[in-house]
C-alpha cells in the first residue's frame, strides 16, 4: 500500500511534526511505502505565534520528507495536487487541525482524488462547530467535502463532524503514546541535568503557554496554604505565545517567586526527557480544549497527571488511576496535588499506567487510518451500484 502523507513535518518543529513523522514509521514498520509532503510555507510571518517555526534538532533519519507546498499560494495548491494525482497513492492522508489550512489541504484533495483511485483521508484534531462564524463554518465545511474519510482522537470532534457531514466514515482512535523522546531516567539524575534542587520534588506544566491552558489556575493553586507547606516547586517548561508580563506579575503577587521555574523556551527534543524525569506529576489544567500531546508524552514517561474535567481529556485521563481530572479553578487542582503527596499516590497511579498503555499503541492508530480506506471503499462501492 502507497501512503502520501502531507502536513507538518521537520524542518518545523512540535508535537504535531512529531506525531506525524512516529505515524508515518509505524506505518513504514508495517511494510506500506510511505512519503510526506510537508509545507515550504506553513504559516505566514505575522500569522506564526512562536519564536520560530523550524526545529533546532537534525533530520530524522529513515523518512522521505518532501517540502512542496505553500499554504497561501493557490497556484501551488493545484500544482500540488496534480502531482500527488499523478503519484496515484492508494491513500492521501491529511492533518487537519484549523480553517487557515481547509482552503490548501481541500482542494489539493479534490485535485488528487479527481483520479478516482485515491483515497483520501485525514486525522483531524479539532473541527469548528456550527456556533462559530460563517466564514470559518465555510472553510471547514469546504475542507471536509474534500475527504473520504476521518481518524479523530476525541469522541466530541466525530460529533462535531457528523454536523457537517452525516453519511461519513469516522473511526476514534485515542492519541498514542509519545515515545519520540528517549526513555525515562532516574528522577535525580534529571534534577542534576537541570540544575535544580534536589531537596524539592517537582511539578511540571509543559508545552506553550496561552491562556486556554490555564497555567494562572496552577499558580494560584500553588498558593493553596496546603500546597505552600510542601516542599515542592513547579517547572513551567514552555514558551510564552502571549505576553509573560500577566503571569510574572501573578507569580510576585503570590510570594512565588521562589517556588516557580519559567523557562519561557522551546523545549528541543533531546530535552524533554529530563523535564518529565524530573517531575512526580505534570499538571495541565485547561480551560478550554486544546489539541496536545503532553498527556500522553506524559503517560510514555510513566507520570500521572492532573487535568481538567473536558470531556476531550477524559477520554485518556481515568480519574484517581491515572491521574486526576478535576474542576478548572485552583481549588480543585490544589486538591488533586495534595491528594497526591498527602497519599504517596505516585506507586499506585505509575503502576495504573503501565497496564493501561496498551490502549494507546501506534498500531491502533494505523489501524483505525486502515479501517476508514476500507469503510470508504465500501461506501464508493455501494454509490456505484
Amino acid at each position: 500500500m502507497k501512503i502520501t502523507f502531507l502536513g507538518p513535518a521537520y524542518p518545523y518543529r512540535g508535537g504535531m511534526a512529531a506525531f506525524n513523522e512516529r505515524l508515518a514509521r509505524e506505518f513504514l514498520s508495517e511494510g506500506k511505502d510511505v512519503s510526506i509532503q510537508t509545507f515550504t510555507v506553513q504559516y505566514p510571518r505575522c500569522l506564526s505565534k512562536g519564536k520560530k517555526q523550524y526545529s533546532e534538532s537534525p533530520p530524522p533519519e529513515g523518512l522521505r520528507i518532501t517540502r512542496s507546498v505553500s499554504t497561501i499560494n493557490p497556484l501551488n495548491w493545484i500544482s500540488a495536487g496534480l502531482r500527488i494525482k499523478r503519484m496515484q497513492p492508494d491513500i492521501l492522508l491529511l492533518r487537519y487541525w484549523t480553517p487557515f489550512f481547509a482552503l490548501c489541504l481541500g482542494t489539493i484533495a479534490r485535485i488528487a482524488r479527481s483520479n478516482n483511485y485515491t483515497v483520501v483521508i485525514s486525522v483531524v484534531d479539532k473541527v469548528l462547530t456550527q456556533k462559530e462564524s460563517m466564514i470559518t463554518r465555510i472553510l471547514t465545511r469546504y475542507f471536509v467535502k474534500s475527504i473520504n474519510g476521518a481518524v479523530v482522537m476525541s469522541e466530541s470532534v466525530s460529533y462535531d463532524l457528523k454536523n457537517y457531514r452525516k453519511e461519513f466514515p469516522v473511526v476514534y482512535c485515542p492519541h498514542p503514546l509519545f515515545d519520540v523522546y528517549g526513555r525515562s531516567i532516574p528522577g535525580e539524575e534529571a534534577i542534576k541535568a537541570l540544575n535544580l534542587d534536589p531537596s524539592f520534588s517537582y511539578l511540571l506544566f509543559f508545552g506553550c503557554i496561552r491562556e486556554i491552558k490555564g497555567l494562572d489556575i496552577l499558580l494560584k493553586a500553588l498558593a493553596d496554604n496546603r500546597i505552600a507547606k510542601l516542599p515542592v516547586k513547579l517547572i513551567v517548561a514552555g514558551e510564552f505565545r502571549e505576553s509573560e508580563e500577566p503571569y510574572r506579575k501573578l507569580i510576585d503577587e503570590l510570594n512565588l517567586t521562589n517556588r516557580v521555574i519559567l523557562t519561557n523556551k522551546y523545549i528541543r527534543d533531546e530535552e524533554v526527557k529530563l523535564y518529565f524525569s524530573a517531575a512526580d506529576l505534570v499538571v495541565q489544567p485547561y480551560k478550554s480544549f486544546s489539541k496536545t500531546s503532553v498527556i500522553q508524552t506524559a503517560f510514555q514517561f510513566n507520570k500521572p497527571v492532573v487535568v481538567t474535567g473536558i470531556e476531550e481529556l477524559k477520554d485518556i485521563v481515568k480519574n484517581n488511576i491515572t491521574g486526576y481530572v478535576t474542576d478548572p479553578d485552583p481549588k480543585s487542582v490544589a486538591d488533586a496535588i495534595y491528594d497526591f503527596y498527602l497519599n504517596n499516590r505516585k506507586s499506585e497511579f505509575t503502576k495504573a499506567i503501565i497496564k493501561e498503555k496498551g490502549r494507546f499503541g501506534w498500531n491502533k492508530m494505523t489501524a483505525a487510518v486502515i479501517e476508514v480506506f476500507y469503510k470508504s471503499l465500501l461506501a464508493q462501492l455501494i454509490k456505484a451500484m
